[in-house]
């Protein structure tokens, strides 16, 4: 399997120290640059399957760098920035980002999103034709769940969660690190949404929705699949 590759920029050494350690520790080869000039020239060198990429650089904006290499790519983008000012946030988006993230965050949130935009643009190619997990069986072609042979229906939502989870089985994820998963939502989305789709999910799969055995609930956390 190809190593993808993955541009992180900052002008932090210490970010640059944790997002190469967090990306490595799950199998990229990690480059990193601390200003744009630099950035731009490893990007023509090594060309990254993603960008990792700092607003406030020393030499040059890093949303003015975005927008030169959404000119001439459509490598995926990562905003990091210290402001979580709305319009910084849309200012990122519209300069041709992916996503956004604001300072401090979670290297696990960090990689969960790499993840997350790397299968959304197709460059993780992870599709067993069949997930098959005890009774629960997931077509991922077809798009299509059943459990013991009989089909559930499920929305697009409600399956992208659940495809999510069955490709994690026993990965306890947070509220925030699935709504992530299915819908690339940067933090402050509506967590609640997520136990409502659980919910939902449960009462289609379950035998029992109140005594769930495959969706299983990590208190004070969010949720799991159960492994078999």
């Amino acid at each position: 399997m190809t190593v993808q590759r993955i541009l992180v920029v900052d002008d932090e050494p210490s970010i640059l120290d944790v997002v190469d350690y967090a990306l490595t520790q799950e199998g990229y080869e990690v480059h990193t640059a601390g200003d744009a000039a630099t950035a731009e020239s490893a990007f023509a060198r090594v060309s990254p399957a993603l960008v990792i990429l700092d607003i406030m650089l020393p030499d040059r904006s890093g949303l003015e760098v975005a927008r030169g290499l959404r000119a001439h790519s459509s490598v995926p983008i990562i905003i990091l920035s210290a402001r979580a000012d709305e319009v910084d946030r849309i200012l990122g988006l519209e300069f041709g980002a992916d996503d956004y993230v604001t300072k401090p965050f979670s290297p696990r949130e960090l990689v969960t999103r790499v993840k997350t935009i790397l299968r959304r643009s197709g460059a993780v190619c992870d599709e067993r034709a069949m997930i098959s997990l005890g009774d629960l069986q997931i077509d991922v072609l077809s798009r299509e769940a059943s459990v013991s042979g009989a089909p559930i229906h499920l929305t697009h939502t409600e399956y992208e969660i659940l495809l999510h989870l069955a490709r994690h089985p026993g990965t306890a994820f947070s509220r925030e690190e699935i709504l992530v998963a299915f819908h690339d939502v940067a933090p402050g989305g509506d967590e609640r949404a997520v136990d409502v789709h659980i919910h939902n999910i449960r009462e289609k799969l379950e035998p029992d929705p109140k005594e769930p055995t495959h969706i299983l609930t990590v208190r004070g956390f969010g949720y799991r699949l159960k492994e078999s």
